[in-house]
């Protein structure tokens, strides 16, 4: 598989609110737009607009991911400041509540859970009803073994990295209104107990018949894999056409196939599997983690200096032209397998 952001020249200019950064990509995958030959046509080119700001990923990971926090562990008051960071954030980026409140309320034994799930309507009345559903979770495992005197498992690589990247999709979206269909932007808790939040909140949707299209988690998505390798992959991935088509719409290879989520049965065992067991639509997750590239899974060593700060913007950045194909195509190009 080609290097996606193998480097060719970086420009800095500015262009509807963010700046541009030209890559190399896959020939194979992103067609030449120019009608002159020239010697660099085999190289194909792409843009990459910046419109999400390194500082803002940082600032926002840096908080969920603090020791004030504490580990974020369901029904603790750490993961109770983060919900209202999540929320004040929404409400100042003009992102809706899908229900009466941001909460998704839940119940495990005596604790109460709570996902957050913010709302951004289509701006098209034919494909309005139709809902994109981008999530991750926003809980950790509170503590974990002792390191020279630190038990905080800060979470920030597991999940604190793609529930920062939700957010700032909902902030990019609220802002351009490129949407023809509804968003919801939903960041679970419970995840660690059992994927418990996620399985709340899709049974109460499909028990109020949403319109569900497609369904993406992002989970672990702050490191980089190896620079031979494709930039992410998608768990389940011969289950349906998503990757081939986020491909297609962001205009290069950046998502693909890694044997071992398949080995280890991830699709299963992430946030996107309630939805695909009650709407039976495509949802996956997608990861940067591949085993080999960060030491901490459920450690207190997850910090957020850990983090591959650039990385993450460029992530966030590249699958914006994936999220809008998705969310704008006229026709459900995005299918299950066996369809």
């Amino acid at each position: 598989m080609k290097k996606i952001f193998s480097l060719l020249v970086l420009v800095f200019i500015f262009s509807c609110g963010g700046q541009k950064q030209i890559i190399e990509t896959n020939p194979e995958t992103v067609k030449n737009t120019s009608n002159t030959k020239t010697e660099t046509d085999s190289k194909k080119i792409i843009e990459i607009v910046n419109y999400i700001n390194q500082k803002d990923v940082k600032s926002s990971l840096e908080y969920l991911a603090s020791d004030e926090l504490k580990g974020r562990n369901t029904g603790s008051e750490g993961i109770e400041k983060a919900a209202v960071y999540i929320e004040t954030f929404f409400k100042k980026h003009n992102i809706r509540p899908y229900f009466k409140t941001y909460r998704d309320s839940f119940n495990i034994k005596k604790i109460i859970g709570y996902n957050v799930v913010g709302y951004l309507e289509g701006n098209d009345p034919k494909f309005k009803d139709e809902f994109v559903i981008l999530g991750a979770h926003y809980d950790h495992i509170g503590t974990a073994k002792e390191v020279n005197g630190d038990t905080i498992a800060n979470g920030a690589n597991d999940d604190a990295s793609g529930t920062v990247a939700v957010m700032e999709w909902a902030k990019y979206f609220s802002k351009t209104k490129s949407n023809k269909r509804s968003m919801l932007f939903t960041l679970y808790s419970a995840e660690e107990m059992g994927l418990k939040g996620s399985e709340h909140l899709a049974k109460r949707l499909k028990k109020e018949n949403l319109d569900l299209y497609t369904m993406i988690n992002f989970e672990m998505i702050g490191v980089p894999r190896a620079e031979n390798e494709i930039m992410a992959y998608m768990s389940g991935y011969e289950k349906s056409n998503l990757a081939k088509q986020l491909n297609v719409y962001g205009g290069s290879e950046m998502i693909g196939f890694f044997p071992k989520a398949k080995e280890f049965n991830l699709f299963m065992r992430s946030d996107n599997y309630p939805f695909y067991q009650e709407f039976k639509v495509p949802a996956h997750a997608i990861s940067t983690f591949d085993f080999t590239n960060f030491d901490y899974y459920h450690h207190v060593d997850d910090e957020a200096d850990k983090m591959d700060f650039n990385h993450m913007t460029n992530f966030i950045n590249a699958m914006i032209p994936a999220i809008e194909g998705m969310v704008n195509s006229v026709s459900k190009e995005i299918k299950m397998n066996n369809e």
